[in-house]
């Protein structure tokens, strides 16, 4: 098994209501997984964000705490809700309403990583669906909603940043002769995860780094901006993609000779994107 959930990086004193995140970073595969998979231990990282991680490691220097998952998106997704089970993998899992990213194989539980190539050969039974709910994705969204709960009372806001990446292909529909393709998408589901001065910010620090931005296309967020996405409430939650051939060789799934640059560029927008959460703590009750 993956040896832990999560790890937390706390910063020295906590100074901002934003929380950092990279759910899909995780790269402890255990041996039990690989001997069960059809893939090769390269083909089966083709849907890890490899690297976020790092890129965005700097976080705890700004006052923020950085989450990052344990167990590999391939083993289990922790941006589904734990219901997304697929019926064409786990046994016993009744069809219900058409979900389309159960649908193409992209539940909590993947049956394919990227292309679409299948993870097994057959299917996994109900209690190994389970015990990886439980072990991994539970503890990591119960420590994700304290670190949002105690952003949220400490400064009366909580900004979540969920941190991805996306293939470089993956804008080819949306780049246009001429014009420079977007290399971050910001996915606030239309408005319905964060307050649009939020996002706007975001999108500026970003912009004051030379990349181009774009929203909502083709990524809009997924489960957990929805879930902890709630702006009348002071909860907000936007997606952020990157193109992954700003940092890395897609295709050897290395750091590229740019890796450093762009995580130093991206230290700056981080820095930026920390002060929109910065305010004077409020002072906690005593227990």
């Amino acid at each position: 098994m993956p040896k832990v959930a999560y790890h937390l990086t706390h910063p020295e004193r906590r100074t901002t209501a934003v929380v950092f995140a990279s759910p899909h970073s995780g790269r402890d595969y255990p041996w039990t997984f690989l001997r069960r998979t059809t893939l090769n231990e390269h083909s089966v990282r083709s849907s890890e964000d490899a690297f976020v991680d790092q890129l965005f490691d700097s976080a705890p220097l700004y006052g923020a705490p950085l989450i990052k998952a344990g167990a590999p998106r391939a083993y289990v997704d922790l941006n589904r809700s734990a219901d997304e089970l697929d019926p064409a993998l786990i046994e016993g899992v009744a069809r219900q309403g058409h979900n389309p990213r159960v649908a193409s194989g992209l539940g909590v539980i993947p049956r394919v990583v990227a292309n679409g190539q299948a993870i097994y050969a057959g299917k996994l039974s109900m209690a190994e669906a389970e015990h990886r709910i439980e072990s991994y994705w539970r503890p990591y969204h119960t420590a994700l909603q304290g670190q949002l709960d105690q952003a949220h009372l400490m400064f009366g806001q909580s900004i979540l940043i969920d941190c991805h990446s996306m293939p470089h292909e993956a804008m080819d529909a949306v780049a246009r002769r001429g014009v420079r393709r977007p290399e971050i998408v910001l996915g606030d589901r239309f408005g319905a995860a964060a307050d649009g001065a939020v996002v706007e910010r975001i999108e500026a620090a970003f912009a004051r780094a030379g990349l181009v931005v774009t929203r909502n296309t083709p990524f809009a967020g997924a489960y957990i901006t929805q879930a902890y996405g709630r702006p009348a409430r002071g909860r907000h939650a936007v997606q952020v993609e990157i193109d992954r051939a700003l940092y890395m060789n897609e295709r050897l799934i290395r750091p590229n000779g740019n890796f450093e640059a762009f995580r130093t560029l991206l230290s700056g927008v981080i820095r930026e994107v920390a002060e929109i959460g910065r305010a004077e703590a409020r002072p906690l009750a005593a227990e």
